[in-house]
């Protein structure tokens, strides 16, 4: 893999020193803030994780490598976003023997994260089965990923503009474990809570951080959803949020927005639709899966 695979001088140490390592990924940079908002983020989300006690190590597709650990000068070409692709499984193999530059989704960087050798990854919410798609086919890669690749995935639960039972149920299908950190139900987003179930409820990221090592231990592939609520502060009104979540649908719809372009459409839509509240919950919710899936990797590394 060193063909393709190009490791940061500090996350090489770091793996090789065994010290706790935590993915990042880079379309939520090209794909999902403007900029230089998204500049911001990027150093900040990074500096809750070494506060810590881990290492970030974003990663993205530049110059025909797979990059774990960014430069500042990578991270601002990902935030400009200047020909920057959306990057899924499909796709890599294109990326990177044509030079293109291209951003992580959480499937790729689940698959960055294993070539490496880092076990968590912190992203916003997972992609999961879209609205209509047992018309439309419409399933994100992020759940096929979630039942291949052994990397535990800290977010808060599937975005609200899914369909959650759906999502779920195909997680379940896949053998995929949900988590819940502190919280029986499986959060959605922007909402705490979606009312659905999770398989587990976890008391720490220590608990956490056993159940990982157990299941990989016993050589069952695939990966972990650690479902992790927004913070009580920062979370949205439910109702409030599914009306708002249903108006950008019918926009999509009307514009013909499919595939991997549904998602960034949608969530730029409720941002308008919020006046900017629902982008700032977005914020606060991912630094916590940051803050979580650094402690959940601390302990991960002791076992």
């Amino acid at each position: 893999m060193n063909k393709y695979l190009a490791l940061s001088p500090e996350i090489q140490a770091a793996l090789d020193k065994g010290l706790p390592v935590v993915a990042l990924e880079s379309t939520i940079l090209s794909h999902g803030m403007p900029y230089p908002e998204n500049v911001e983020f990027s150093h900040k989300v990074e500096e809750v994780i070494r506060a810590e006690g881990a290492i970030p190590a974003t990663t993205a597709i530049i110059g025909g490598k797979l990059k774990v650990g960014l430069t500042p000068e990578e991270l601002e070409i990902m935030c400009k976003a200047d020909g920057v692709g959306k990057v899924s499984r499909r796709d890599v193999a294109v990326y990177l023997a044509t030079g293109k530059t291209g951003a992580t989704t959480v499937a790729t960087t689940m698959m960055l994260a294993e070539m490496a050798g880092i076990r968590v990854f912190a992203t916003g919410g997972i992609g999961g089965v879209h609205r209509g798609a047992e018309v439309t086919m419409d399933v994100s890669a992020d759940l096929q990923e979630l039942s291949n690749t052994a990397v535990a995935v800290v977010c808060a639960g599937a975005k609200s503009l899914l369909d959650i039972p759906k999502t779920l149920e195909y997680l379940e299908t896949q053998g995929v474990p949900v988590l819940g950190l502190g919280t029986e139900d499986f959060p959605a987003f922007y909402c705490r809570k979606s009312g659905c179930k999770v398989d587990c409820k976890v008391d720490s990221p220590k608990e956490a951080a056993a159940i990982l090592k157990t299941k990989w231990d016993l050589g069952l592939k695939g990966g972990v959803v650690i479902g992790n609520p927004i913070p009580v502060e920062y979370e949205l009104d439910y109702d409030d949020m599914e009306k708002v979540i249903q108006k950008a649908l019918e926009s999509a719809k009307k514009d013909n927005i499919h595939g991997k372009d549904t998602t960034p459409y949608l969530l730029s839509h409720i941002k308008d639709y919020t006046k900017g509240v629902s982008f700032a919950s977005n914020l606060q919710l991912a630094y916590n899966n940051a803050k979580v899936a650094a402690q959940i990797a601390i302990e991960y590394t002791k076992l």
